[in-house]
């Protein structure tokens, strides 16, 4: 049997450059359309500029991100 979290998770796509959660067909922050629904992850950035998360991965905006995209 299948969770209902593990079917939600592979209908959220992720874009393949910033990490991105992307709703519709390209990323709204850096313009992309290489989006992915294989990743693992999930990370919410509220304070870019004193998350040391968010330095680690060049994130500079807040939003909702994914760890690793494959």
């Amino acid at each position: 049997m299948v969770s209902v979290a593990a079917v939600k998770k592979k209908m959220v796509k992720i874009c393949r450059e910033c990490h991105r959660v992307v709703e519709g067909e390209s990323c709204a922050v850096c313009g992309s359309s290489n989006l992915s629904t294989d990743w693992t992850g999930y990370l919410v950035i509220i304070d870019p500029q004193r998350s040391e998360i968010a330095k680690k991965m060049n994130i500079t905006l807040p939003g909702r991100y994914a760890l690793k995209v494959r």
